[in-house]
């Protein structure tokens, strides 16, 4: 389907990079404090770190091969963990040693760990997508906790921490998102439409979740103060524009459509209730499947699964 353009105050830069591997597709990217660019090459089973100031990339090989590396998350340390989607394990780079370290899941059902995220106390929380589970990690012990999400086969996927320290999650196989507390009890909340398959989420500084829902073409808002559901906006290209990575910067929320040709990224504005959308990249796209801000929060990085790139999109 065709990008649809829409006018806006924000201008936005877009530079891309190739990654070195041949059909790597990067999956998930990451921004650290240092101004790095990380990704995982999904199909390559690669971390790469990108200098955005010199252009080099530099690839670690994960020590198991055909890991699939997935999600990515960094710690205070500077270590970067990932989900081994294909292998059934969290993972660890040690960026100054380049070793790698490996924490196998304690339950063989649990498939596909996809999306990890670090809390306010240094665990790393993490959803198995295809196992149906939500896991926690303790990094000081290597302990793993799993617990089954309520609903079958609602393929846990995106994640992020509120203020209150609280993960919440999109249910990507039905139309549901869910919070888990410490004691790994699992809440859900059901939105409206029966059709709405949230793929992504983002959180703002009021605790107001935005989601993409990916199969209906729209952004949604939910109230994690009240844990209702409060609106939903139909994204510029349509119903059939396929929103995916999300996230929010000073209040204004940054996704894209990866179904537009080319892909579109889209800005959103919560105050006016209205969307200003740009060409994603020069190459096209090729699925931006999750982003997030740069360090100084003023661009937002991105990984292009079928055009083997990354992507920085400053906004001016």
């Amino acid at each position: 389907m065709l990008f649809r353009s829409l006018p806006g105050p924000a201008k936005v830069t877009i530079k891309e990079w190739d990654v070195p591997t041949p059909g790597s597709r990067p999956h998930d990217p990451l921004a650290m404090p240092d101004g790095s660019l990380w990704y995982t090459g999904h199909r390559a089973s690669v971390l790469g770190r990108l200098d955005p100031k010199t252009g080099k990339i530099t690839e670690y090989k994960t020590r198991t091969p055909v890991s699939g590396p997935h999600g990515l998350a960094g710690d205070k340390d500077g270590n970067i963990w990932f989900t081994g989607n294909f292998k059934g394990y969290i993972g660890k780079l040690d960026v100054k040693s380049g070793q790698f370290t490996e924490y196998r899941l304690p339950d063989p059902k649990a498939r596909d760990p996809h999306t990890p995220i670090f809390d306010k106390t240094g665990n790393l929380w993490f959803t198995v997508q295809g196992g149906n589970m939500i896991g926690r990690l303790v990094p000081a012990t290597g302990e793993i906790k799993l617990v089954e999400a309520p609903t079958p086969k609602s393929l846990p996927y995106g994640t992020v921490i509120d203020s209150k320290n609280l993960l919440w999650i999109v249910l990507f196989g039905t139309n549901k998102i869910a919070s888990i507390d410490n004691n790994m009890k699992v809440t859900e909340y059901t939105l409206p439409n029966a059709e709405a398959r949230p793929r992504r989420l983002a959180i703002d500084a009021n605790d107001v979740i935005w989601y993409s829902d990916f199969a209906r073409g729209y952004l949604g808002k939910f109230d994690t103060k009240t844990g209702k559901f409060v609106k939903e906006y139909l994204s510029p290209s349509g119903a059939k524009s396929e929103p995916y990575g999300i996230t929010v910067i000073d209040g204004i929320v940054w996704y894209n459509e990866g179904n537009a040709k080319p892909n579109g990224l889209v800005r959103f504005d919560p105050k006016t209730e209205s969307f200003q959308s740009f060409p994603i990249l020069p190459s096209g796209g090729g699925v931006v499947r999750n982003m997030m801000p740069t360090a100084d929060k003023k661009g937002i990085v991105m990984a292009e699964s079928a055009a083997n790139k990354v992507a920085i999109a400053t906004i001016e």
